[in-house]
């Protein structure tokens, strides 16, 4: 199958032990809803996952869903990183960002504010570590959701992160995709990392980082109409929906 995989692919699947899989979940591995609570990755694509654990020094899920969503759908073989990095599931042990766990009861009441005074159709995701207001139900309400995001955030002192359709409330604790996957995947040859919004650029990031150390690394954008510019232009490969993205995983098996 080495004509099916991308070139900036290859170098992984010729020594997989030293080699590491990161992606995203939502619009990555799984198709973006109206309802998030609903969202579940594409069939298949968890047993894929785990087959490849089996041959890679580490398969990772990167995403700003909690662990606790994600742990379900993923076999114990992936390691599940939640909330931009301040929760990790590894080895069967969750482990949480001590510095974000003392905001936990300062996310719930901002929570609740926004509960509170949120637009009709828009939606309030609460985290434990951080919350999301999504108005993809409400896209007349862009506006007002932001501006809300913006009069919690300053009062509250949580960090306001624009997403897909959405806008995310975390810790101000320095985490991202990016440093999560640096924090996972030292002193691999090669790499890749699947993404879809601008919060994986961070990840694109950390893979150019680790380029300049001499690995070999590959960033792949799954593309939509929603698909930021900047995360296509830094793309060494394009997909066009998580369908194609496990497609392309499953290229990476050995």
């Amino acid at each position: 199958m080495d004509h099916d995989l991308p070139t900036p692919l290859a170098p992984l699947r010729q020594d997989p032990s030293s080699s590491g899989i990161f992606t995203d979940f939502d619009g990555t591995l799984a198709p973006i809803v109206a309802d998030p609570a609903s969202a579940v990755a594409v069939p298949g694509v968890a047993d894929l996952l785990g087959e490849l654990a089996l041959h890679y020094r580490i398969v990772a899920v990167i995403s700003g869903r909690p662990v606790s969503f994600l742990s379900p759908q993923l076999p114990p073989a992936v390691v599940v990183v939640g909330l931009y990095g301040l929760e990790v599931r590894r080895d069967g042990t969750v482990h949480v960002d001590p510095t974000a766990e003392e905001w936990r009861s300062v996310v719930e009441e901002t929570a609740q504010r926004c509960r509170d005074g949120v637009p009709p159709g828009a939606v309030v995701e609460s985290k434990g570590l951080s919350l999301t207001l999504h108005y993809r139900t409400a896209p007349d309400a862009e506006a007002q959701v932001m501006a809300l995001a913006e009069e919690v955030g300053a009062t509250s002192g949580l960090v306001v992160r624009p997403a897909r359709q959405s806008v995310e409330l975390h810790p101000p604790v320095e985490s991202d995709k990016g440093t999560a996957l640096r924090a996972i995947g030292s002193g691999l040859r090669a790499a890749c990392y699947l993404g879809d919004d601008l919060g994986d650029l961070s990840a694109f990031r950390a893979l150019d980082e680790m380029d300049a150390e001499g690995a070999a690394t590959a960033r792949v954008a799954v593309a939509s109409d929603e698909a930021p510019p900047a995360l296509l232009d830094a793309a060494d490969v394009r997909v066009d929906s998580p369908e194609a993205a496990a497609t392309l995983l499953r290229g990476l098996l050995p």
